[in-house]
């Protein structure tokens, strides 16, 4: 008797390709903050080779679907390709049992697929370490969620960072909530001028993070109606704000 698939990777004979360490692109400071009324996420462009610039377009932040948006640093192509599997298994969940997949559902695939990583993180190659911005509509709730390369999940308020530079701000977070209030009740006009200017830091304090002003970051809101992109005007008002 055939064995069903345990999941979509089984299903599609999904294997992990092999990396080399030496030709290997990392994407670097991603950010999520919560506001009022959703979750805000950042990201910079740059990619890396060691001490080289590679890309200066890199896309790494995903949305895996209307309620699940997660941001990626570490091992690019590694994090692309694990992206791209959680977008379609999300997808047959759906198909196969009529409806979506829970979130605590969901965290666990992306936890599985960190913890099926580990051997290639433990040789240094391959690693990556997303962040999770996410609405579960059954309770109402928004949240932030950062992971370990083992695949443990943890959520330590409305904000969360990863990436070469995240270690350069994660007392910002702080000191922000401490002199304005708490992410989660203020605007997303004014969370988006904290999280740009953080990431405007992590740039100015870590050489493989592209920062703004070259070229200007993804930033995605998440909400209850869905995800999309920022609004170029939105965007522009916040960064000249920043400017002045």
């Amino acid at each position: 008797m055939t064995k069903a698939p345990r999941s979509f990777a089984e299903l599609v004979g999904y294997q992990p390709k092999p990396y080399h360490p030496d030709k290997e692109a990392h994407g670097t400071t991603v950010l999520s903050l919560e506001f009022d009324q959703g979750v805000v996420t950042f990201a910079d462009r740059r990619a890396t080779m060691g001490n080289m610039i590679m890309f200066d377009q890199a896309e790494k932040v995903f949305a895996l679907d209307d309620r699940t948006v997660v941001a990626i640093s570490g091992s690019f192509a590694r994090s692309v390709e694990i992206c791209r599997l959680l977008k379609h298994s999300f997808k047959y969940y759906r198909r196969m049992q009529f409806g979506e997949m829970s979130l605590e559902g969901k965290l666990q695939e992306i936890s599985r697929a960190l913890a099926s990583n580990l051997g290639m993180a433990m040789e240094g190659i391959g690693v990556f370490l997303p962040i999770v911005a996410a609405y579960d509509p059954k309770a109402d709730r928004f949240g932030v969620y950062f992971f370990d390369t083992a695949g443990a999940r943890f959520q330590s308020g409305p904000f969360a960072a990863a990436g070469s530079g995240s270690t350069q701000i994660r007392g910002i977070f702080d000191y922000i909530t401490k002199h304005k209030g708490a992410f989660n009740t203020r605007s997303l006009e004014d969370v988006l001028v904290d999280g740009l200017e953080m990431l405007q830091i992590a740039a100015d304090l870590d050489s493989a993070t592209g920062g703004i002003q070259k070229n200007e970051p993804i930033v995605r809101v998440l909400s209850r109606e869905g995800n999309q992109p920022v609004s170029e005007k939105l965007l522009r008002t916040a960064l000249t704000k920043l400017s002045q």
